[in-house]
């Protein structure tokens, strides 16, 4: 078993698990909500194999990453958590890292890579070109759509900051079972991510990712640039590859109009799963880091 390791940013402590040599080349892989690092605990081996040193970072409220004070904001913004990703590259000296990443890993991944193209040397997305279009958010999708996305409304009221509050793992099972449905995960795979919901921030850093993200709460005055940027949509240059799985519902159509936002080298890949690919196929995302590699920028 990987020991966690910490280490200190200007505004977390982040806990992380690290794979392979000190001195491979570097990569970090991002988990989003409501998952954590064990979603990458079938990646990181075949990566470190190959020559990587893989960071796994805990994500902000989640698992043993804290806030350092009390009076930070427990924002879940896409801009706080693009962040993140910049300074734990700064924190752990890292020079250029590959980006790996899926729902909240791979929108914050996206973030990094769009706003800090200098500190990222390539990019891993699923699904697609994730940067939240937070305006466009204010408006309504089809109505097949928004039913699958009952649980972002739900978490518009302090009903739903409730029932999260109370009913995290039942909440988040439900979304693991709808969000894969051929994905037959049993109850221990479960059980080890669960435990990272019982940090004292998630509930807060939940709530305020999606009440930003529908443009109903606003964000840290402080991040209010980077956001303002995000809102013109800026095309990613470093040299990516995304990937679409064919059984999620919270992609219908799947992500391969996204091509034009991407600059430079892009390549987008289907493959048979639902939203978790790293753990539904870990080989095909490992594969994707691997030949995302020979790419230079």
């Amino acid at each position: 078993m990987t020991a966690t390791k910490t280490v200190s940013t200007a505004t977390l402590s982040i806990a992380y698990l690290e794979h392979g040599a000190a001195d491979g080349w570097p990569v970090i892989l991002s988990h989003g909500f409501p998952y954590d690092v064990h979603a990458f605990d079938d990646v990181a081996p075949i990566l470190a194999q190959a020559g990587a040193r893989v960071v796994v970072p805990y994500t902000r409220g989640f698992g043993p990453t804290r806030f350092l004070s009390d009076q930070t904001p427990r924002s879940g913004q896409q801009a706080a958590r693009g962040r993140d990703i910049v300074e734990l590259i700064d924190a752990l000296g890292i020079e250029r890292p590959i980006l790996g990443g899926f729902d909240w890993g791979g929108n914050a991944s996206c973030v990094a890579a769009a706003l800090w193209p200098e500190r990222i040397s390539r990019l891993v997305s699923y699904a697609g070109y994730d940067v939240i279009d937070v305006n466009g958010q204010r408006h309504p999708t089809t109505p097949a759509l928004e039913k699958v996305l009952w649980y972002q409304h739900l978490f518009q009221t302090e009903r739903g900051r409730e029932c999260l509050s109370q009913h995290r793992r039942d909440l988040c099972r439900i979304l693991w079972s709808e969000w894969s449905p051929g994905w037959a995960f049993d109850d221990a795979t479960f059980a080890r991510s669960a435990h990272a919901f019982e940090n004292p921030d998630f509930v807060d850093v939940v709530i305020s990712c999606y009440r930003h993200s529908f443009g109903l709460e606003a964000g840290e005055p402080a991040l209010q640039a980077l956001e303002t940027r995000l809102a013109q949509k800026p095309r990613i240059d470093v040299p990516t590859i995304t990937i679409g799985g064919t059984n999620d519902p919270l992609k219908p159509g799947g992500t391969a109009d996204h091509a034009k936002m991407f600059a430079g080298f892009h390549e987008h890949r289907v493959i048979e799963a639902g939203h978790n690919v790293p753990q539904e196929q870990p080989e095909d995302f490992a594969s994707a880091v691997l030949r995302v590699r020979e790419q230079m920028t």
